[in-house]
């Protein structure tokens, strides 16, 4: 187990302490200027935090929230969950995917034996977690980057998935790894996105789930404009709308991603209900990638062994943060150890020295 080298602070405001995303966070990723971009898993929002020092900084504020439906057009209701599962920063755009999964029903306390049955029987299925959104960055006059629908130079916010026929779920529906998973709920080792990372003009796509005979999935994909500025669509591979690569976890699924240089790290952890193990694997090279690729344990080497407690404190977004003496992981975790919170507006995340 690798040590912490300290703890920072995320400060929310009182209508996401109210939505829980401080404890629900799902997705992460910092960029050039400092600030940290977040989404929780059950709103259809992304969330600035902007360093309070930009050296070496120990807490992260004055947030800003931005609702996806007034950047791209939603498939479904503007406030339904889009379950946002991964974050990426190309500069001119940040990217925003959710989970393509379904959910089954949870079983409370509080039922009796009936009610509970009855739930776990119960599926759902949320339009908005079917999408990938590119949404255009432009600064305003504080100076801090912002996402808005089309920017002073004409940059447009756009998605992929405002149609479900032109989705990636859609695209999946005759694969022959992956078809079988569509129906199946995220937690039951069904299709469930988590972490993306920019590859030049493509997408790596990390899936929670399924995990193959202990083999995890990483999809690429390459996303352009289509006829209309606001929609995404799917471009070619040579005649697929997709790439597959396979990874030897050691049985963990994909959660979360984050591109380092040419390489590409890998926040792995269980693809269903536990807690752990949870590591950061390294693929050096990732972004020189031109096949599909079916990658070793040896190719795919423990960057970092994480803590993880017992029914709570799970590691859920990683980003690397530059500073003076060498880049760190930043760890973000969803349904956070009591020890996190402070007061009612404060989470805390790891940083770890990267080898």
């Amino acid at each position: 187990m690798h040590d912490i080298e300290r703890r920072v602070a995320l400060r929310f405001h009182e209508e996401s302490i109210s939505a829980d995303t401080h404890v629900n966070i799902s997705a992460i990723r910092g960029d050039a200027s400092g600030c940290l971009w977040l989404a929780g898993d059950e709103t259809a929002t992304v969330e600035r935090l902007n360093a309070e020092r930009t050296d070496r900084p120990d807490s992260y504020g004055a947030q800003r929230t931005f609702r996806l439906a007034d950047l791209v057009p939603l498939p479904g209701a503007g406030d339904s969950e889009a379950d946002i599962e991964g974050l990426g920063v190309d500069g001119d755009h940040l990217w925003a995917v959710g989970s393509h999964s379904l959910v089954r029903k949870k079983i409370k306390p509080k039922h009796d034996d009936a009610k509970a049955a009855k739930r776990l029987a119960r599926v759902r299925d949320e339009a908005n977690r079917h999408i990938v959104a590119r949404l255009a960055v432009e600064r305003g006059e504080d100076g801090l980057p912002r996402v808005v629908r089309e920017t002073a130079d004409g940059r447009r916010s756009a998605v992929l998935g405002a149609r479900r026929k032109d989705g990636l779920t859609e695209a999946l529906a005759a694969d022959a790894h992956l078809s079988p998973f569509l129906r199946i709920p995220a937690k039951d080792n069904g299709l469930d996105i988590e972490g993306v990372a920019l590859k030049g003009e493509h997408l790596f796509l990390g899936m929670r789930g399924p995990v193959l005979r202990g083999w995890a999935v990483l999809l690429e994909i390459a996303p352009v404009e289509g006829r209309n500025p606001a929609e995404l669509v799917l471009d070619s591979f040579g005649g697929s709308r997709y790439r597959k690569h396979f990874l030897d976890l050691d049985g963990l699924g994909v959660r979360d991603l984050c591109p380092h240089g040419e390489d590409l790290l890998i926040l792995a952890g269980p693809s269903m209900e536990l807690d752990g193990p949870v590591r950061v694997h390294r693929w050096k090279g990732a972004a020189r990638s031109r096949d599909p690729e079916v990658l070793r344990a040896e190719q795919l080497p423990v960057e970092l062994e994480l803590p993880h407690g017992s029914g709570d404190d799970h590691a859920e977004g990683i980003s690397v943060v530059s500073e003076p003496d060498g880049d760190k992981l930043l760890v973000v975790h969803d349904s956070p150890a009591g020890h996190r919170l402070r007061g009612e507006d404060t989470v805390l995340g790891d940083i770890f020295a990267l080898p």
